[in-house]
């Protein structure tokens, strides 16, 4: 087994649970450790650019430069570079811009017909052409996915409350299965007499999701009928409430990743030991 190997299967299980920090830190030690690899960089730049943002795209693209600088014909590399730079904007980042044209040439040299980096470059090339329509109409699409994920959550919070297994969610808090922590998580941020308002919200939350713009739209016509005000928006804080409830389950989402990332390097740092021992 090549020394960075270990450290790029760790890198694949972090990724696997969005801790991209986490690949980071342990693309880096294994670079440190284990010398400079092709792979270790490509785990470094995905999780740089991951991040979608302009620093860390740069640090990605240093990264991908570096592994190619190894190894001129790592095909991940070249797929990973070529979709950061058909990300990139032509204005701002030009340069990087213009290597999606070199990418693609040399991709089509070292992949062969039908393999699985190919469905990833076309994939690159159609989200590349894109315009304002597709793009607009994918944020609609990852909005609902979220919403369908925290309405999962949603539903699994509900049968634990109302079949009292709130103490059977935490049990499984100390696991690295996401969908149980972020159960956990989320009884646990709904405990206690304060949190009942919540706990009620979400026990509801299908039907409010669709009385509640019917009943914001009355409050605004029956202010604006009785002359209270001219133009009415106050009905739209009736949404305050539920959309507070969301934000518990997102931050339980949130809080059960960190866990279970923080457990998965727990995990790596003792079979370390145990492989040193």
């Amino acid at each position: 087994m090549e020394p960075a190997q270990p450290y790029a299967q760790r890198c694949s299980e972090l990724f696997a649970v969005g801790g991209l920090a986490a690949v980071r830190r342990t693309a880096q030690t294994g670079l440190d450790d284990a010398g400079p690899s092709a792979v270790l960089y490509r785990w470094l730049g995905q999780a740089h650019a991951a991040e979608d943002e302009d620093d860390h795209d740069a640090e990605a693209e240093r990264a991908y430069r570096k592994g190619l600088a190894l190894d001129p014909d790592d095909l991940g590399l070249h797929v990973c570079y070529l979709e950061l730079c058909l990300r990139a904007d032509a204005f701002d980042h030009p340069a990087r811009a213009a290597r999606a044209g070199s990418l693609r040439a040399r991709i089509d040299e070292l992949a062969p017909t039908g393999s699985p980096y190919r469905e990833r470059v076309d994939d690159a090339l159609g989200w590349a052409g894109r315009g304002y329509w597709d793009d607009l109409v994918a944020a609609v699409g990852r909005s609902e996915i979220r919403q369908a994920e925290t309405a999962e959550l949603n539903e699994q919070v509900v049968d634990a409350l109302r079949s009292g297994g709130a103490r059977e969610g935490a049990s499984d808090a100390g696991g690295e299965d996401l969908k149980a922590a972020e159960l956990a998580a989320a009884l646990e941020l709904l405990q206690g007499w304060a949190n009942a308002p919540l706990r009620l919200l979400l026990t509801h939350r299908a039907a409010l999701y669709v009385a509640t713009p019917l009943a914001a739209l009355t409050v605004n016509r029956v202010l604006v009928e009785t002359g209270v005000v001219a133009y009415s928006l106050w009905g739209w804080l009736l949404w305050v409430p539920l959309l507070a409830a969301d934000a518990r389950l997102s931050a339980a989402r949130r809080l059960a990743r960190q866990r279970v990332v923080a457990r998965i390097e727990e995990r790596h740092a003792q079979e370390a030991g145990a492989a040193q021992d």
